[in-house]
């Protein structure tokens, strides 16, 4: 896949997760018979808090910790190394307390980039294999 449509991937969905949250929040008001304006201001309102907010709610939902270079020094250089490859900044690296084997990646303006993986996929993956993964 190229980088281009990784891009076009990620684009088409934060597209349909604001048009699928602006779709429900405008039928709750348009049936509590609210001004229109007042609907698009708060369809706005919402949407960028959900944005600015979303990886505090991540955090809380996957029980999600920070990742100190002390306890996992291979895993923050695995996420060094994927990083200058790649050309972006390094990423806060978190760890997952969920009994899944995953890894994912998250960010706000606010919250910054991070990387979180889970305590499974360590325990579950050799080192390689969890670099392949992210």
């Amino acid at each position: 896949m190229s980088i281009w449509q990784l891009r076009f991937s990620v684009l088409g969905t934060l597209a349909l997760i604001i048009g699928l949250s602006t779709l429900f929040i405008t039928v709750i008001l348009m049936w509590l018979q609210v001004d229109l304006l007042a609907i698009g201001v708060l369809v706005v309102v919402i949407n960028i808090a959900q944005w600015l907010l979303a990886p505090y709610l991540i955090d809380a939902m996957y029980r999600v910790k920070e990742a100190t270079p002390s306890e996992h020094p291979e895993l923050h250089s695995m996420v060094e190394r994927l990083s200058q490859k790649s050309g972006i900044k390094k990423p806060r690296v978190m760890i997952a307390n969920i009994p899944v084997p995953n890894a994912f990646a998250y960010s706000s303006p606010i919250a910054g980039s991070r990387v979180a993986v889970t305590s499974q996929l360590l325990n579950t993956l050799d080192e390689g294999e969890v670099e392949a993964v992210l």
